[in-house]
């Protein structure tokens, strides 16, 4: 029987165990229980197994998961097991907070470059990542063997920045800008919608105001 296909609210949610799995692992836990991990993130132990059982990794009772095993199999699904040379294209405040982020390498996400159009930028490091003119991305994706780029450019020039990667041979896009990008599906984009997460945590708060304020 094959791996199970998982949809993308349980692959948004296994990081959250992954680093909760991994917590227990260090402190010398050679099992945890769904229960725990659904307690520590105030979900439902249901549904905590249902998403651990596409690792196919099967927990036993009483007992749980084999923290150890657990860790390589997500790891695995999440295909963090393995390398990506990515770049970042747009070296502003986002981009730079971006390479300068170590929990991306633990996972896999290798950033060899960064490109921009700013001659400000241009010919800089941010944590030793040299940011090159956007008239390099094509030379410079064949000599790095990029595969995928973090796109953090003005949203004005998100659209035609994007094919400029497409058309350099990168086969993935995590998208950054607000703009929905239209480009061939041989090209793989992940939307990631800041103000989306902020709205979630608005209207949190807003069921915790205090009584007595507008």
């Amino acid at each position: 029987m094959g791996k199970k296909i998982a949809g993308q609210p349980t692959i948004r949610r296994l990081p959250s165990y992954l680093k909760i799995i991994q917590q227990a692992h260090d402190e010398g836990q050679f099992f945890i229980s769904g229960t725990i991990i659904a307690g520590e993130l105030e979900l439902e132990p249901i549904q905590v197994r249902k998403d651990l059982s596409i690792t196919g990794i099967v927990g036993k009772p009483r007992i749980g998961y084999p923290t150890g095993e657990l860790l390589k199999a997500i790891r695995r699904f999440l295909h963090w097991d393995i390398t990506r040379r990515a770049a970042v294209v747009g070296a502003g405040h986002l981009g730079q907070a971006i390479i300068g982020n170590p929990e991306f390498a633990r996972h896999g996400l290798d950033i060899r470059a960064a490109f921009d159009t700013d001659p400000r930028k241009i010919g800089t490091r941010v944590k030793g990542v040299e940011v090159l003119s956007m008239e390099r991305l094509e030379e410079k994706t064949r000599e790095l063997a990029l595969e995928l780029a973090v796109l953090t450019v003005p949203s004005a020039a998100a659209q035609e920045t994007a094919e400029a990667v497409a058309a350099a041979g990168i086969r993935g896009i995590w998208n950054f800008t607000n703009v929905k990008l239209k480009l061939p599906d041989s090209v793989s984009v992940q939307q990631e919608n800041l103000a989306s997460g902020y709205a979630v945590l608005s209207v949190r708060m807003g069921y915790h105001r205090p009584r007595g304020r507008s």
